[in-house]
């Protein structure tokens, strides 16, 4: 049986003798980032839900805390935990008062590709987002799928809010387009 110690120092495991082929795709820009370490941290629900506040903006432990409805000696453990495997990063800000905290935020962004089927057990961790389809945020997700139950419910006034939704994401789209056409013609 092929234990996750094995798995870390090699790449790839043969399927042929029973074993479970598991491959990664280790991009140099994401540093020492193992695989290993993305399962179990997408693995604990609390640690999934730190990453979710930490989305949104830095945040501080008893801010997260509070938040979570969790003891900060815990979410000080898993702070450290994705801090240590180079998930999450941290930063001291002074404060008014007291002496400074230490805020938590995201790296940089991370992509998991789990592909599983009978032989394969395949994890690709990258942070090309330029290949990458982006969808809108969980919220503004949310949202487009809430939208579209009420319009299968036959609540034709939601229709408003899609068009509008339609219209807001136009205008974010044009813009960007504006500032990268703009930025690209400056260089």
């Amino acid at each position: 049986m092929t234990n996750s110690n094995d798995i870390k120092k090699n790449n790839n495991v043969n399927s042929s003798n029973g074993h479970i082929e598991i491959r990664g795709n280790y991009n140099d820009q994401l540093g020492d980032i193992d695989k290993e370490d993305i399962l179990d941290v997408m693995g604990c629900k609390t640690r999934r839900d730190i990453i979710n506040l930490l989305r949104e903006e830095p945040m501080f432990v008893s801010e997260i805390s509070n938040e979570l409805d969790i003891g900060q000696k815990a979410i000080i453990e898993h702070l450290r935990a994705m801090e240590d495997i180079g998930i999450l990063n941290s930063s001291y800000k002074k404060i008014l008062r007291g002496r400074p905290r230490k805020y938590y935020d995201l790296q940089h962004e991370v992509n998991i590709h789990i592909t599983i089927n009978k032989n394969t057990f395949d994890v690709n961790l990258s942070d090309d987002m330029l290949n990458t389809l982006q969808l809108p945020s969980g919220d503004e997700w949310s949202k487009l799928l809430d939208i579209e139950k009420r319009i299968d419910a036959g609540q034709l006034e939601a229709i408003d809010e899609l068009k509008n939704q339609i219209r807001l994401y136009g205008n974010l789209k044009e813009r960007a387009e504006y500032i990268l056409e703009r930025t690209l013609k400056g260089r």
